[in-house]
């Protein structure tokens, strides 16, 4: 909801109160406040100028030269692409060294050879969006009105002298989706009542009864429905005044009936729509359920598949507008209108709201309907629109709003004590003080003995029980204002749950390894989500996605980690080391499982240096085997790294097939680690990167083995042992046929050397291995170390067919 400062004033004094102060004091009350834009901000040197003569440039097919009165002793002389130029006019004028839109620089120069001293601007040029600028002007230069003075800044012909103010509207406080409720917001904290003036309404003699019906099949549908008719009107242009209010709001003028039910719809709050009379077949409007298989071509220009969900008004057999959402292109205002029916209602919230998401046609009459409007000036605001066209298209109002249902606006009564509001708050409210707030409020009251029956005007639909008339007293008397006071009493600390406890040990460890935590977006593309997978799944979708980059949940971490280091690769951070706690979501093929299932997992990738270089040392780039080392040390650590083996794997197709590893626990795949495939990383923009992803759920539910072992008083005992092996066979199987051979006193099997090259035999590796011995309860002796060797040794030999060096 944006909010005019200088219209806000029209309404309620609050001239001695700055844009920004207001602001702040809304947001102390309840009403959260975006921002405040200045349009005039930033532009410096606009001016107002008249174009006393305009002759085609001699070197160009589209260029004109304009000599411009700018207020100065003589002419200006600028060069003007515009095709809308032409002498006589007033337009906006950027002087040498000016500063328009996006902070640009106004300079003299020449265009094909003739000098411009600054530009003539269009109106997209000095800040307005594309989308509010009125369509005669799109395309051109804008025209100031004639009574302009040249020389003078152009800032209040166009009312950018003002300060707009951007509301974050809760579904709670719809009352303040208007003009009038914020003015009534704003009197109530500064005490100050607002002032609304009317437009006297005058009628003909002739009845609209007697020229149109209006039924409605289901009350529930639209509870309240009436047409106005104005006829002898005639298509323009709005003035100025009402085409700057809109703009400055974000509404783009059209004519002068659209834009006064966009008007009314920001000053009241009430969805109007305008239709052509003459384009009615029947004369007749019949607002019903849409039949299966009807099609309603929308303003937009899109043919609408209806259904039975949808509330239609039509002509009495076809539909020509989508009830509270966008009106029919066959019946729209155009140049030709002479006779306007206007429709004011209230249709069913769930129904619009309906609509509106199947057809992702989101308005701000159908965010009115949704959230609810006053019933209480549905009449007042047809009837001041009713006024307002016929005094800007000198039409005539025909007597009487035909109606078919109708709503009787009712207050609603709700009691309360002195005592439950002082309870609730913690204050010592006084009565003088709550009736103050009440009066300030516009709320009626009796008050007897501390005990208040409030009477609630129409406008607050929103408060209906005690709880509410206490929020209303807290955010006037100001929440700022209500004291802080310790709990007392027993209180219980909270404690964490198994899994956040490890979980927390599993960011530790990692951010001890040296990686930064991320958090990515959940929601993916299509391509993105379906890589790196470990289980297969259907895609969870989006509806309505904001865009091709958001459309499904994600079923794994790393494409958003790839994302998140071409962002840094990027913008020059070339060292990233990065990882992430989150979920992802599976969705598998069953009737009953229509929600996905929400998994934990973790993943981490590294990219770039590990260490850089420096006067003593070289640069250390990373590799698969620190990636591998991080995700030994995080098992080592959660006292699992006896459960976890790894297997090598081509089977992922993202993955390098000749650096990537399976990460099994106790034997279930729990996920994997390697080097990203290089066609993938290209895709991304980032270089040589690793990765890893774990089923973190899995991990959390595996119950860890600890075993105290005491620093042994004996000595330990080392043997090394080489051996040449074919280069297919893992390491982990080796260590593995050593470990089972080598006895109960075997501590420690570590690989500290291979080597293939020069006198090793083609197919071949050489492996160097370094066995730790010892015996917790006496000394090792020659003899059981000789022993244990020869059985490592014969194993090798016959089970992996290794020759011993």
């Amino acid at each position: 909801m944006f909010v005019s400062y200088k219209w806000l004033n029209e309404l309620v004094d609050v001239s001695h109160v700055t844009p920004q102060a207001l602001a702040d004091k809304m947001s102390l009350t309840g009403i959260e406040v975006e921002g405040i834009s200045y349009p005039s901000d930033g532009l410096k040197k606009v001016v107002v100028g008249h174009v006393e003569s305009c002759v085609a440039h001699p070197d160009s097919d589209h260029l004109s030269i304009c000599q411009v009165d700018v207020g100065q002793e003589e002419l200006t002389q600028i060069v003007c692409g515009a095709p809308n130029i032409k002498a006589g006019i007033n337009v906006i004028v950027a002087l040498p060294s000016a500063r328009i839109a996006g902070n640009v620089k106004i300079k003299k120069g020449k265009m094909r050879g003739q000098i411009s001293n600054g530009m003539i601007c269009s109106l997209q040029e000095i800040g307005y969006e594309e989308s509010v600028v009125p369509k005669e002007y799109a395309e051109g230069i804008y025209y100031l009105p004639e009574e302009a003075v040249p020389g003078q800044e152009v800032f209040p012909y166009l009312e950018m002298d003002d300060a707009i103010i951007e509301l974050a509207i809760t579904p709670n406080r719809a009352d303040a989706m208007s003009m009038r409720g914020v003015a009534f917001e704003t009197g109530a904290i500064y005490r100050e009542k607002p002032v609304f003036k009317k437009k006297e309404l005058i009628e003909t003699s002739s009845k609209a009864s007697d020229k149109i019906k209006v039924h409605v099949n289901e009350e529930k549908d639209a509870p309240s429905y009436q047409i106005r008719l104005i006829e002898n009107v005639k298509i323009k242009a709005s003035p100025r005044w009402l085409q700057n209010r809109l703009m400055n709001i974000g509404i783009r003028p059209i004519n002068n009936v659209v834009d006064v039910t966009n008007y009314i719809l920001m000053y009241y709050g009430q969805p109007l729509h305008a239709f052509d009379y003459d384009r009615l077949s029947n004369q007749e409007i019949m607002v019903r359920r849409a039949q299966k298989a009807e099609e309603l071509v929308t303003l937009d220009g899109e043919t609408r598949a209806l259904n039975e969900e949808n509330i239609v008004i039509t002509d009495g057999q076809q539909p020509v507008a989508l009830a509270g959402v966008m009106g029919g292109l066959d019946s729209e205002i155009t140049e030709s209108t002479t006779t306007v029916a206007l429709e004011a209602a209230l249709f069913d919230p769930a129904a619009v709201r309906r609509t509106s998401q199947e057809f992702n046609l989101h308005s701000e009459s159908s965010a009115r309907f949704e959230k609810g409007i006053n019933v209480e000036t549905i009449d007042e605001a047809c009837e001041q629109a009713c006024a307002l066209i016929a005094e800007l298209t000198g039409g005539n109002v025909l007597q009487g709003a035909v109606k078919a249902a109708e709503v009787q606006a009712q207050d609603t009564e709700v009691k309360v004590t002195l005592q439950r509001l002082n309870d609730y708050l913690g204050t010592n409210l006084t009565v003088a003080e709550v009736n103050d707030i009440f009066t300030a409020l516009g709320f009626g009251y009796h008050e007897h003995e501390g005990s208040y029956t409030v009477v609630i005007p129409p406008r607050r639909w929103d408060i209906t029980i005690e709880a509410d008339i206490v929020e209303e007293v807290a955010r006037i008397y100001g929440y700022n204002n209500l004291p802080s006071t310790l709990p007392s009493g027993e209180t219980v600390a909270g404690t964490l749950t198994h899994d956040q406890l490890k979980t927390r040990k599993v960011r530790t460890l990692l951010e001890a390894a040296g990686l930064s935590e991320a958090i990515s977006y959940a929601l993916t593309s299509e391509q993105k989500s379906q890589q790196f997978t470990t289980a297969s799944s259907k895609l969870t979708r989006l509806d309505w996605p904001m865009s091709a980059e958001r459309t499904v949940l994600r079923l794994n971490l790393v494409s958003g980690l790839l994302d998140d280091v071409a962002y840094n690769v990027a913008r020059r951070n070339e060292q990233v080391a990065l990882y992430e706690v989150g979920r992802v979501f599976y969705q598998v093929d069953d009737p009953k499982a229509d929600l996905p299932q929400e998994i934990n997992h973790v993943a981490f990738v590294l990219s770039g240096e590990w260490t850089t270089q420096d006067w003593q040392s070289k640069g250390d780039p990373v590799d698969f085997y620190q990636a591998k080392g991080i995700l030994e040390e995080l098992f080592a650590e959660l006292n699992l790294a006896d459960q976890v083996t790894y297997e090598k794997t081509t089977d992922r197709t993202e993955m390098h097939p000749g650096r990537c590893a399976e990460v099994f626990l106790n034997k279930q795949s729990v996920g994997f680690v390697g080097q990203v495939h290089p066609t993938i990383t290209k895709q991304y923009e980032v270089p040589e990167t690793y990765a890893a992803e774990l089923d973190l759920d899995t991990i959390l539910r595996t119950n860890s083995e600890f075993t105290y072992v005491p620093v042994t008083k004996y000595p330990k005992v080392t043997r090394d042992i080489a051996l040449v092996i074919e280069e297919n066979i893992a390491n982990q199987t080796i260590v593995q046929t050593i470990e089972e051979e080598a006895g109960k006193f075997l501590q420690e099997v570590s690989l500290f050397d291979v080597y293939q090259g020069e006198n090793i035999e083609t197919g071949y590796k050489s492996m160097a291995y370094r066995l730790t011995f010892v015996n917790q309860e006496a000394t090792l002796t020659d003899e059981q170390i000789n022993k244990a060797m020869e059985k490592v040794e014969k194993a090798l030999t016959e089970k992996l067919t290794a020759a011993i060096r």
